[in-house]
């Protein structure tokens, strides 16, 4: 049985279940950000909005640390980080979570325009990069041969897992566009963009989470770092800090021992 079997549902109970706490630190960054976006743009022109812009996607990095770590958070079924402790939780990570986006996004728009196929395959490969930073505690250069190791002999099944909530957050913006149709457009795309972003992040955020865990455990490894002078994995696994077979060629049983979850 594929380890990603049934993790979208748990990942639809889990957020059902801690939907104001997901929320909320959703949010919140976003009503900053926003904020603070505007008026920098007022009062310093061009200046201004291009710091805008510098703050929305440091933003985006923080709320992708955030929402992981507040995922991680409640695993053991209640919330003992509020808003405030899961933002300082996650701003030591926003400087390795940054840089690894930023360089896998040039990878995979790379292998996109490269016939499409090989920037499918980095997309798969490099989504476990998040996690791996915030719970498993890997550097931003490490983060991508940790993934990449996560995810191997899994491929198809995070693949097709993938696939499938992309297609919901399709139909989620679609319904969303609709509800807000009598905006005008401006506005309209405006709100539309944070209410789904605020919605769909926390769920996106708890799909990558439960998906690292299940594959780490798979592979027989911890998810998190152990403890100091104990090694990272179990039996088998690769020790924590030490290096490891780096993100080579996709091996050829990758993506043909499992079908789509």
């Amino acid at each position: 049985m594929s380890p990603l079997s049934g993790v979208l549902g748990e990942a639809w109970a889990l957020y059902r279940r801690y939907f104001a706490h997901f929320i909320l630190i959703s949010f919140v960054i976003y009503l900053v950000v926003a904020v603070v976006t505007a008026l920098l743009s007022l009062a310093a022109g061009s200046w201004g909005a291009f710091l805008g812009l510098l703050l929305s996607l440091f933003g985006m990095f923080l709320l992708q640390a955030a929402l992981v770590k507040a995922v991680q958070d409640v695993r053991d079924g209640r919330v003992d980080l509020d808003l405030g402790q899961t933002v300082r939780a996650a701003l030591p990570y926003v400087g390795s979570v940054a840089i690894a986006s930023i360089l896998a996004s040039i990878g995979i728009t790379i292998g996109l325009a490269l016939i499409i196929v090989p920037g499918l395959i980095l997309l798969t490969f490099w989504s476990m990069i998040v996690p791996s930073i915030v719970i498993g505690g890997a550097g931003a250069i490490e983060s991508f041969g940790r993934s990449w190791r996560t995810v191997r002999g899994h491929a198809w099944n995070v693949f097709g897992t993938f696939v499938v909530v992309f297609l919901i957050l399709i139909v989620g913006e679609i319904v969303i566009s609709a509800i807000l149709l009598a905006l005008p457009y401006a506005w309209r795309n405006f709100v539309a963009d944070v209410v789904a972003g605020t919605l769909v992040a926390p769920y996106l955020a708890t799909v990558v989470t439960l998906v690292y865990y299940r594959l780490t455990a798979a592979h027989g490894q911890t998810a998190e770092p152990a403890a100091p002078g104990a090694g990272y994995g179990q039996p088998g696994g690769y020790g924590y800090g030490q290096p490891g077979p780096g993100p080579g060629p996709a091996d050829p049983g990758d993506y043909g021992q499992h079908g789509p979850a």
